[in-house]
């Protein structure tokens, strides 16, 4: 009985193991770096798109004007620099919003009057952009709209000149006592300041970027070109120790706080690294730049490379038991198969010595089956049959022989085994010396 209850657990075990398995098998996949929780493809989300005036309109413009803004235009540079590069060389420039359509993008190149055509904070000649490489470089773009180092350097080019100095135009001031005191005063209210003429509304609500999800947000707008910016995060970094800080100017990012050296390198330059190229040319909120940010820090964080703690994250069950399903299964259906073929493969232990004590009722009991058995024996059972009875006779003989009780046991637990042989070949059931004996002791 006990048996017969471990076989169909075993399968019904086996059956649902299989049930859940190929339940989890899905033709769809999903790629994450470092199993990192950030979400999201690492890309901005354009905020949308802009039209410009047909081809003769700016046309006409450029020829009227060497130098035209169109409503919308970002970018900024140093006007007495550019115009002393260009001098009397007749070079015009377009400068144009970000965002743009297809359609405006094709009637832009087929502007010819334009000699330089900046898109954004992209600076273009022809099929040439020039656009930031390091974090220098990224951050005039990006926190002043500068652009004037990369139009001297087309200047130079089609003016066949030598490439010109190059240096930082955004240069860093300690922010007053009283303007960090507006900032910090916001922070300790809500963990977020937004300066006015900034575009984020409010901070992220919920972010895994970094460990306890406490962070500070300072939201500032582009700031003015030549003039020194207030650098807070250094001084927001003593009022708020060991405290994530991040401030964004315009759509520049800089990180204060734990690891503030070497993290907030290496984070910006993943970013920007990836984005700058897009960012310049198109029309990005400062909510969707952070967000992406974001997910950049949480990347890296999830890399391990600063061993940071990282977010307790509770293990998935059945992703943790999908590996061991199969050879549950395996197991299980092993288990089901041998028990089910041990009866047909082996013949079954002795067992009448536990049903019937004493050698003498034995031997009748297994003498009287014997003898049912012969009257319904074919050619195929005949044959164990008759070594059953050869092993019955020998052990009655041993009895009236006086032998010793080992000897007359052990002819029985033969005979016993041959009749259980026997017992199988035949097309009745219940002749099996156990079966049978149960049956009659019942």
């Amino acid at each position: 009985m006990i048996s017969q209850t471990v076989r169909w657990a075993a399968l019904t075990v086996a059956a649902l193991t299989m049930l859940v398995f190929l339940g989890s098998q899905r033709s769809d996949f999903e790629v994450s770096y470092a199993r990192s929780p950030a979400g999201g493809n690492g890309k901005v989300a354009p905020a949308g798109t802009v039209t410009l005036p047909s081809v003769e309109e700016m046309t006409r413009l450029v020829r009227a004007s060497p130098v035209v803004r169109l409503p919308g235009t970002v970018a900024r540079w140093d006007t007495a620099r550019v115009d002393a590069a260009i001098g009397d060389s007749g070079l015009r420039i377009l400068a144009v919003p970000p965002g743009l359509d297809e359609a405006s993008t094709e009637r832009l190149r087929a502007v010819e009057a334009a000699d330089l055509r900046i898109i954004g904070t992209a600076v273009t000649l022809g099929t040439i952009s020039v656009g930031g490489s390091t974090l220098a470089d990224w951050r005039d773009e990006f926190a002043t709209a500068d652009v004037t180092n990369s139009l001297l350097l087309l200047i130079a080019d089609l003016r066949d000149q030598p490439a010109p100095a190059m240096p930082e135009t955004l240069r860093w001031r300690e922010p007053a006592a009283a303007e960090t005191a507006v900032v910090a005063a916001d922070l300790r209210a809500g963990g977020f300041h937004r300066a006015e003429g900034a575009a984020l509304e409010e901070a992220p609500q919920k972010s895994t970027a970094f460990p306890d999800g406490r962070v500070l947000y300072v939201a500032l707008p582009v700031q003015p070109l030549g003039k020194p910016v207030p650098e807070y995060g250094p001084a927001l970094a003593k009022l708020f120790p060991d405290t994530p800080i991040v401030v964004m100017y315009g759509g520049w990012i800089e990180y204060s706080g734990p690891f503030a050296g070497d993290f907030a390198d290496i984070a910006a330059a993943g970013f920007y690294s990836q984005a700058a190229s897009v960012m310049e040319r198109s029309a990005y909120t400062q909510r969707g730049v952070l967000e992406t940010y974001l997910q950049r820090v949480t990347e890296i964080r999830f890399a391990g490379i600063f061993d940071r703690p990282l977010p307790y994250q509770p293990p998935d069950p059945l992703r943790v038991a999908l590996p061991a399903l199969p050879w549950i299964f395996v197991l299980c259906v092993l288990l089901f198969v041998v028990i089910s073929a041990r009866p047909i493969l082996l013949p079954a232990g002795p067992q009448v010595a536990r049903l019937i004590p004493g050698t003498l009722a034995q031997l009748a009991a297994l003498t009287a089956l014997a003898v049912e058995m012969s009257a319904l024996a074919d050619q195929r059972s005949e044959t164990p049959l008759a070594r059953a009875l050869v092993s019955l006779t020998a052990a009655r003989d041993a009895v009236d022989a006086d032998l010793p009780d080992a000897h007359v046991r052990a002819m029985l637990r033969n005979a016993e085994i041959e009749l259980d042989r026997a017992a199988r070949l035949l097309p009745y059931r219940g002749y099996r010396p156990a079966e049978y004996l149960r049956g009659r002791l019942a």
